[in-house]
């Protein structure tokens, strides 16, 4: 047992570490090797929340696909994230639909 430890920890170490790359809506690619992400069970619209704070860019995976926000505030994310339903938070502070340009990135 402790033998199939130590080279499961071996085969690890030596594994290069390799970023998760997703795809937008606009069909942009996204590195998310600078973002936290979390998964989201508790949600029927999101299903995972992915934010750089240091960028302020988030990230979203809402009804399937993914789509990218500028600009968002950690307070916002927070709020978000807190929100008795998060979906209904998305939707009426941060979907495009209804917060336009507010969070559009620049190409």
């Amino acid at each position: 047992m402790v033998r199939a430890l130590v080279l499961l920890l071996a085969q690890l170490a030596g594994t290069p570490i390799v970023s998760e790359t997703v795809e937008t809506g606009e069909r942009q690619l996204i590195d998310l090797g600078t973002f936290e992400c979390r998964d989201i069970t508790r949600s029927t619209v999101l299903q995972r929340v992915c934010y750089d704070r240091a960028r302020q860019d988030l990230v979203v995976a809402a009804d399937g696909a993914y789509d990218r926000y500028c600009g968002v505030t950690a307070d916002t994310v927070e709020r978000l994230l807190g929100a008795p339903s998060m979906g209904q938070f998305f939707n009426q502070n941060i979907r495009r639909e209804t917060a336009g340009s507010r969070y559009d990135c620049s190409a």
